[in-house]
């Protein structure tokens, strides 16, 4: 039997266990609208869908919006929060040295209906992910990718010689370069002969393919993810998964194949085989990972070559500094190897500075944020979508004066070596970093050496010339025209390219 007082007891208690209720659940509504009011500032929009982004240069939008709101802005697509970085020391600080909590991919349904998870650029941080970077990781660092400089040189040497034989289709050859060289090193074979040949159309449909699909809102699938799960919905997303996936498949099984037959050389796929089971990886896993290689080193490649030699036709007075370097170092008599590379460092600055005028992803890569960052007086929840654009980094006045302007000097220091305190972020950032930047940048580096040595590099006053044409990370339809007026003899020239090295 309850006595009165225990009643009241009884009566206080809960009136207490609900007050103390009450207080925790504002407390928690408090807290997450705090939290949520840290975020970085937003332009205002009064759109439903949230803030409009054109469908071309969008960065430049971003990087007013960076101009006036600072160095991380806000803004809202459908439902989703994207919290944008576009000032240099941000991205360092957040991407880089909190990288492990931005390592993750958001979730893109149209993304995981093309590629089920396959595909590293768009896998999710999680064991899968893990097992393929390491892979990557492994066969593609620095020490290891010197092995590829033979295959590099030799075939570099072609782009000299169709340049001479057919100067107004440049494009083309740069492309036809970069499609072979990760042909080789993706699957150990050389194939393609021409820029129409069908296996570097594959790659480029692949790539445009997934610029559309990164971009949040192309699908509506993003924003109703059961659509997926309807037959009749995006059927040509699932018709590229099927294409993809036999694609892979069958250049994986051609590879062992010839194992079985053969001694071949080395090559990325030829890895995966004969190690992928030390990584955990399955037989589609490799197929997919080698596939990703190939398709994300064709074009991407062939356009940041393209971008340095536009920027010589662009700015003939930095042009001629790096060839009176060339002419002092190399001379004429010679054609110049990777050797030469520590004794160039005007053509390194010209490269790099290049790459930052002209970023060949400027919108950048969505990351997503597993645990809540902070940054300042700003705190990005967890589950946010964030961005790293480089265009408006580039753009960052502090790091980079005068930014519009193109000055290679500003990679230099005052005794004229490298600066070792200076980066941009052409491969990405943190965890998620192009891992196959140090063959790329390997790439870019003979050509640009080569070409700048052989030929002057001049605009054609006749054409109209787009300068930021090849800022799409994929080779545009209407060419750059560039004249290309010979620095050393054609005769001489073609004699020294036969002799020039031949890969095995």
């Amino acid at each position: 039997m309850l006595y009165l007082p225990d009643l009241l007891i009884s009566g206080n208690t809960q009136l207490f266990l609900g007050a103390t209720a009450c207080v925790g659940a504002i407390g928690v509504i408090i807290c997450t609208y705090l939290r949520k009011s840290r975020l970085p500032p937003s332009p205002p929009t009064w759109r439903l869908r949230g803030h409009f982004l054109p469908p071309l240069k969008a960065s430049l939008t971003v990087a007013r919006w960076i101009d006036e709101y600072g160095p991380l802005v806000t803004i809202r697509s459908g439902i989703q929060t994207i919290v944008i970085i576009g000032r240099y020391k941000a991205a360092v600080d957040i991407m880089e040295k909190q990288g492990r909590m931005l390592a993750d991919r958001p979730r893109l349904a149209a993304g995981e209906t093309l590629t089920r998870g396959l595909d590293i650029v768009l896998a999710h941080a999680g064991d899968r992910f893990r097992r393929m970077r390491r892979v990557l990781h492994t066969h593609l660092q620095p020490k290891l990718a010197e092995a590829y400089q033979p295959l590099q040189m030799s075939q570099a040497k072609h782009v000299i010689l169709n340049i001479l034989d057919d100067p107004h289709n440049f494009q083309d050859h740069v492309a036809v370069y970069a499609a072979t060289t990760i042909m080789k090193v993706s699957y150990g074979k050389t194939t393609p002969t021409s820029a129409t040949d069908p296996e570097i159309g594959e790659a480029r449909q692949l790539i445009k393919r997934f610029r559309t699909i990164l971009r949040h809102g192309n699908y509506l699938v993003d924003s109703i993810p059961w659509l997926r799960y309807l037959p009749w919905y995006a059927p040509e997303l699932k018709d590229q998964f099927e294409r993809t996936r036999r694609l892979y498949t069958n250049q994986l099984n051609r590879v062992k194949l010839r194992m079985s037959n053969e001694d071949i050389g080395p090559s990325f796929a030829k890895h995966n085989v004969e190690n992928g089971h030390l990584y955990g990886l399955t037989e589609i896993e490799m197929a997919y990972l080698t596939g990703a290689l190939f398709g994300a080193g064709t074009d991407t490649t062939a356009v940041a070559i393209c971008t340095v030699l536009m920027a010589a036709a662009h700015f003939p007075e930095e042009q001629a500094k790096v060839q009176a370097e060339l002419d002092a170092v190399i001379g004429r008599e010679r054609a110049p190897t990777f050797a030469d590379k520590s004794s160039l460092p005007h053509l390194e600055a010209f490269i790099s500075e290049a790459l930052r005028w002209r970023p060949l992803a400027p919108e950048g890569v969505p990351h997503r944020t597993t645990e809540d960052v902070i940054w300042g007086n700003y705190c990005i929840p967890a589950g946010t979508t964030v961005i790293g654009n480089h265009w408006a980094i580039s753009r960052d006045p502090e790091v980079y004066p005068e930014p519009d302007a193109f000055k290679p000097q500003r990679w230099m220091d005052d005794e004229g070596r490298l600066r070792d305190d200076l980066r941009f972020f052409v491969f990405g950032f943190g965890r998620r970093v192009c891992p196959g930047q140090h063959v790329a940048n390997r790439s870019v580096f003979i050509n640009s050496l080569l070409i700048l040595w052989a030929f002057q590099l001049s605009l054609d006053p006749t054409k109209p010339q787009d300068d930021m044409g090849f800022t799409t990370a994929t080779m545009p339809n209407v060419p750059c025209t560039i004249e290309f007026q010979m620095r050393v003899p054609e005769l001489e020239l073609r004699r020294m390219m036969e002799k020039y090295p031949e890969a095995e």
